[in-house]
Formats: C-alpha cells, structure tokens, sequence
C-alpha cells in the first residue's frame, strides 16, 4: 500500500513538472521575438523600445528558472562522473540520496526567500531600475513556484532512491533510467 501511494505521488509530481517545463517552453520564441523586435527597433528605426531589455530578462527568468525542474527530471543537470559512474547502482542511488537531500534543504532556503521577497515588493511598490520601471513581485512568485516544483521532483527522485537501496528494485522503470543490478 506504501508503495502505492509513493508511486502515485511520484507520477503526479512527474506529470505536473513535466507539463510545466513543456509549458514554459514556448516563451522561448516570444523570448525570440522580443529580442529581434528590440535589434530591428534599435539599429533598422533608430527608435529603441524602454520595454524589450526588462521583458526579455523576465522572460529568460522564467524559462531558467521554471524549466530547472523538468531539467532534473530529465537529467540534463551536470553531473560530476568521475566516480559516480564506477560504482553499483545501488550507490548511486545512495550519492542521490544525499545530493537530493541538500538540494530539497536549499530550495526551501530559496523558497523562503522568494515569499519574503514577494511580501516586500508588494509592501514598498518594488520595481526595476530602468526607464520602463516594471513591478518585480511578479518575479518572486514565479521563484517560489519554482521552488516548489524543485522541491517536488527532489522529493519524488528522492523517494525512488531510496526505494531502490531499500528494495534493490526500481519504482518506476518506466522513468528512471538507473539500471537494475543483477
């Protein structure tokens, strides 16, 4: 029944997140635009905009930051692989255990933060320093969710670690790309 719910909860954490990072995937070419508009304004019409420089580091924020959990979940983090290749899988779940440990502890730290961050912005009128002057609690919401979906995808990786150095087997294979020890 424990590993029924723990898989559930794994696969919602894993739809959710991955929904998400393909979600966030399309402010790429608005990202695109927006930088290309502010060149053609800039250098074509001699007429720069107040709005693109803002908009387009919003925007590169948003992709960064809310496309870090589906990295994860894809492995497409850097790895250090020096010994983390030349041990059994079973270790390498270990190593994971700790490494998702530290990094759920400072994306609370992170989360934190942010919802801190968002209450002083909205309390002193926080905005930008430029010359469009955008509001930025905008920005700390986004980091807290974030956070969370980080905090997620740790959690479910963490959970299936030590799922596999518990049990030897995989929680879900369909996902994870440790293989099995014989």
């Amino acid at each position: 029944m424990i590993t029924a719910a723990i898989r559930s909860y794994c696969l919602v954490v894993h739809k959710l997140v991955e929904f998400t990072g393909k979600s966030v995937s399309y402010v790429m070419p608005m990202l695109a635009f927006v930088v290309a508009f502010e060149v053609f304004s800039r250098y074509f019409l001699n007429k720069p905009t107040i709005w693109a420089y803002d908009l387009s580091l919003f925007m590169f924020g948003y992709i960064a930051a809310l496309g870090g959990a589906y990295a994860q979940q894809q492995r497409a983090h850097i790895n250090v692989d020096i010994l983390y290749n030349h041990v059994s899988p079973r270790v390498r779940s270990m190593f994971n255990l700790f490494s998702f440990a530290l990094a759920i502890f400072f994306m609370a730290i992170v989360l934190k933060m942010s919802i801190g961050k968002f209450e002083e912005a909205i309390e002193y009128n926080y905005r930008r320093q430029s010359e469009w002057a955008p509001h930025m609690h905008h920005y700390w919401v986004m980091m807290a969710v974030a956070s969370v979906l980080l905090i997620l995808q740790f959690s479910s990786d963490w959970l299936r670690g030590a799922y596999h150095v518990c049990t030897g087997t995989i929680l879900l294979p369909e996902f994870d790309t440790i293989e099995e020890e014989n």
